[in-house]
């Protein structure tokens, strides 16, 4: 396959966790990719690892709380005249109860997951309209939905993605753009690695398959989103919790 006919995926967040095991994913699946996030140094070795399976692979290295820096990012984007999937996983967890969270940390929380995410859907689509067609996958939380003392600023940020997700698939439907998100679990990233045994052993009691989660546990339900045999799917919140929810 010429690198003119190969899908082309844009992944934030793609230096580390769920964001780079989907670049491996999707490089296996056979996309070229655009790969954006912090640390230039994780960000190169992600890129080797996916060039290793034939991926055309780009790097950009920028802050998502920056509008600026993302209306270049889709200039320079623009470029290739074809963009196919944006897979939207940067992203932080703030734990802190709702007494001792600031008003500048939900400042934070938002701008990143909200704001950023809009503008990233917002940019995608304009590109993706003059193709009429593509595929948007954002990052919820299963906290978005059930909750979880603690994080109440986190959970009420992720919740906001359910309702962007639907009303973004409706609104981008008829021209051919579709739009879901997962809500992982515990999933073992660098998010979760701040955790005691002990909560992880009590939260282990609550998930029906008895383990926590793996970034290509997620990874590979973006694979399946970005795929031709999900092509009749949008507006979808996919579950990825290992039974959590039951």
């Amino acid at each position: 396959m010429s690198t003119a006919t190969k899908p082309l995926a844009l992944i934030t967040g793609a230096s580390r966790g769920i964001g780079a095991a989907t670049a491996k994913q999707l490089a296996k699946q056979g996309y070229d990719l655009w790969l954006v996030a912090r640390n230039p140094d994780l960000l190169a070795d992600q890129a080797e690892e996916c060039r290793q399976h034939g991926s055309s692979v780009t790097t950009k290295t920028l802050d998502l709380t920056d509008s600026q820096s993302l209306k270049v990012l889709f200039q320079e984007l623009q470029k290739e005249k074809r963009l196919h999937h944006l897979v939207h996983c940067a992203g932080f967890m703030l734990d802190k109860p709702l007494m001792m969270t600031s008003l500048s940390e939900l400042q934070h929380l938002y701008t990143i997951h909200l704001q950023a995410t809009f503008q990233l859907c917002q940019l995608a689509s304009r590109l993706m309209t003059r193709q009429r067609f593509g595929n948007l996958v954002l990052l919820s939380s299963k906290v978005a939905s059930a909750g979880s003392a603690g994080q109440s600023a986190y959970s009420s940020v992720k919740a906001s993605l359910t309702g962007l997700t639907l009303s973004l698939a409706k609104e981008l439907g008829p021209v051919g753009i579709r739009v879901n998100a997962v809500a992982p679990g515990l999933i073992e990233t660098n998010l979760t690695e701040h955790y005691s045994e002990e909560k992880k052993a009590e939260l282990i009691e609550k998930i029906a398959l008895k383990r926590i989660g793996q970034p290509e546990d997620v990874a590979q339900i973006i694979g399946f989103l970005c795929s031709p045999a999900a092509s009749y799917m949008t507006g979808q919140i996919l579950g990825v919790d290992g039974g959590f929810s039951l």
